[in-house]
């Protein structure tokens, strides 16, 4: 196995990760696949490496207000069970066409990031963040999540920011923290089917952890309208490109 690439994949996943509100499983696994790791280790071992790389990331956030506990508590409330019961579906579940529709979902999000009028005065959030359209998010990609062994943050930062009107960087230190605690269940499900190789995972995240917590210091000293355009530019050009490898 090629460790040395290992190495490599986690240090750039986790500066990504750090820097754009996610756990990094969606980045990693085609990349780890492309290096020569097995399909199966390659599709999980991100997932418990995600838990520490989020929680690093979201870390450096705290000093920028942090996530939003409310959105945390619910986004948690209905997305672990959801986790749970997409990791189990996993055995009867073909991932292939949900991977598909999930990669075309992330650039129709950045398109709408990197399109959208914007303005220098911050994005207010919708009162309070009515609960129906958290559960919306939350239970959607919790699923995802658990039939695809990641842990949703590519979907969970646009979607707070879209759906929620969260500001970007409330939404990514959100969706770091619920990252992480949507991993738990995914890999314990996953460590129970056999599906993990806890070396690589751990080769894996001891690269990808403290350069997530430098990509989130970098995130925090951007301003908001242009981390928001980067972003929406960066889904736009990955979600082709994860697409594309579905197809290999």
């Amino acid at each position: 196995m090629a460790w040395i690439a290992i190495v490599g994949i986690g240090l750039g996943v986790g500066f990504l990760a750090g820097l754009f509100g996610k756990g990094g499983s969606a980045v990693a696994t085609p990349l780890l696949a492309a290096a020569g790791v097995p399909p199966l280790v390659a599709l999980t071992a991100p997932l418990p490496a995600a838990i520490p790389t989020s929680l690093a990331g979201e870390l450096a956030y705290r000093g920028s207000g942090g996530p939003d506990r409310r959105v945390l508590l619910w986004s948690a409330a209905f997305g672990v069970p959801a986790t749970i019961a997409g990791a189990l579906a996993s055995r009867l579940v073909g991932g292939t066409i949900l991977l598909r529709a999930t990669d075309l979902l992330i650039f129709a999000l950045g398109l709408r990031l990197t399109l959208r009028r914007r303005t220098d005065v911050p994005v207010v959030p919708m009162p309070r963040h009515p609960t129906s359209r958290l559960a919306f998010v939350a239970t959607g990609v919790g699923l995802v999540s658990g039939l695809l062994a990641n842990s949703g943050g590519f979907l969970l930062a646009p979607l707070y920011v879209i759906a929620l009107r969260m500001p970007i960087k409330r939404a990514f230190a959100t969706s770091l923290a619920v990252a992480a605690i949507l991993a738990v269940p995914g890999t314990l499900a996953h460590w129970e089917l056999g599906h993990l190789d806890w070396t690589v995972v751990a080769v894996f995240a001891a690269a990808s952890v403290p350069t997530a917590f430098v990509g989130a210091r970098v995130a925090v000293r951007t301003s908001a309208p242009r981390l928001e355009r980067i972003y929406g530019a960066a889904l736009v050009l990955l979600g082709p490109v994860f697409l594309a490898l579905s197809f290999r």
